[in-house]
């Protein structure tokens, strides 16, 4: 069985991660190819991440929008492929990928990782986004809480799949003495506590609000230092906020890292501040490394946080809730690390690779086959 996978990817992030990762680990007799846009060039860490796992992968010529052009394109690359499925993610993979699967005979199933509602842009895309969803095949959402909006939107019960998100062994990494100096060494003066955060810098994130909890954190505890890794249209706003705090010495914008992986065990504390979210693959690595995280009760993230167990759960936007527990979490040594161990028991129980593979194979072949109704 051929699947071959569209998608859009400006950079190697969480939807890159989970479709390759799920390539990686698909029975031998699923052969895996990857179509990216070009995306102006950035996808090409991409495709050079494909080629290194020994995947075929191509950027396609064509983009939006010129869109019967990226159609045909697509079409014909899984017509010269003999493809047995359309693997889609993301909005305009979905809008064109749907329409090319359709021309080719192909059967195409979406995989629906979330919308962020980010732009008047953005929310126009993911009206058509959810306009296609309903003329899919199927549609694996990565949460039960992003199967209930895909569910809103219209589309079929019967056709509506949760698959949520895993992370490998490479995850369950050990703290670094050397990382740890490296990350310190960041700040003008080492802190005491490292409190990590990643995303892309854009306003579903919601990390206006984390930069303020991180104000009120850091006046009341002066060995805190935070640090967010992530590049995006909010980045000078971001900064701007950052000064007017006072914080630019602890609070470190770190930029977009091809190898956040590396340092997330070194956190004392992982931090998300989101308004929405699918199931976030960083919240996986942060568990996966025995790090609690504190995180805001949106999407996906219940049912990666037991509250109170594993990390803890406030509310959106609560910029005062969120402050309020982490000097919580700093205060208390060795609940912080039991709730770590939890983290890490939990990521390595419910979201491996392994498992989520299975659930797709299933699906692919059923697809693929016509078995599916």
């Amino acid at each position: 069985m051929r699947i071959v996978h569209l998608m859009a990817s400006p950079f190697f992030g969480g939807p890159e991660k989970q479709m390759l990762g799920l390539a990686r680990h698909l029975p031998k007799e699923v052969e895996s190819v990857f179509l990216s846009f070009a995306e102006r060039g950035l996808a090409q860490p991409f495709m050079d991440e494909i080629k290194r796992h020994g995947f075929e992968g191509k950027l396609l010529a064509y983009n939006t929008p010129r869109f019967f052009a990226c159609v045909n394109e697509v079409a014909d690359e899984l017509q010269r492929l003999k493809a047995n499925l359309l693997c889609v993610s993301g909005y305009k993979p979905d809008v064109i990928g749907w329409r090319a699967a359709r021309r080719a005979s192909v059967p195409v199933v979406s995989v629906s990782h979330g919308w962020t509602g980010a732009t008047w842009k953005v929310r126009f895309y993911e009206m058509l986004d959810r306009w296609v969803l309903r003329r899919m095949d199927a549609v694996v959402a990565v949460s039960h809480a992003q199967a209930e909006k895909v569910r809103r939107a219209g589309v079929a019960d019967s056709r509506i799949h949760v698959i949520q998100n895993a992370v490998g062994e490479d995850a369950f990494r050990e703290p670094n003495a050397d990382v740890r100096s490296e990350l310190a060494g960041w700040f003008p003066q080492s802190p005491r506590w490292i409190i990590g955060a990643a995303g892309r810098l854009s306003p579903e994130k919601g990390f206006a609000d984390l930069i303020d909890a991180a104000a009120m954190v850091i006046r009341e505890r002066a060995g805190a230092g935070f640090v967010l890794f992530g590049d995006g249209p909010l980045r000078a706003e971001l900064e701007q906020r950052i000064a007017t705090h006072g914080i630019k010495e602890r609070f470190i914008l770190a930029g977009f890292r091809s190898d956040v992986q590396r340092f997330v065990p070194n956190f004392d504390l992982g931090v998300m501040s989101s308004f929405t979210e699918g199931l976030p693959v960083i919240l996986l690595e942060i568990g996966a490394a025995a790090v609690p995280t504190v995180a805001t009760a949106v999407g996906g993230i219940p049912e990666v946080i037991d509250d109170g167990r594993t990390g803890f759960l406030v509310p959106a936007g609560d910029a005062q809730a969120l402050a309020a527990r982490i000097i919580a979490m700093l205060d208390d040594d060795s609940r912080r690390r039991a709730m770590g161990e939890a983290a890490r028991e939990r990521v390595r129980r419910d979201f491996s690779f392994a498992a989520m593979s299975q659930k797709y194979f299933e699906l692919f072949r059923k697809v693929a086959s016509g078995e599916h109704g």
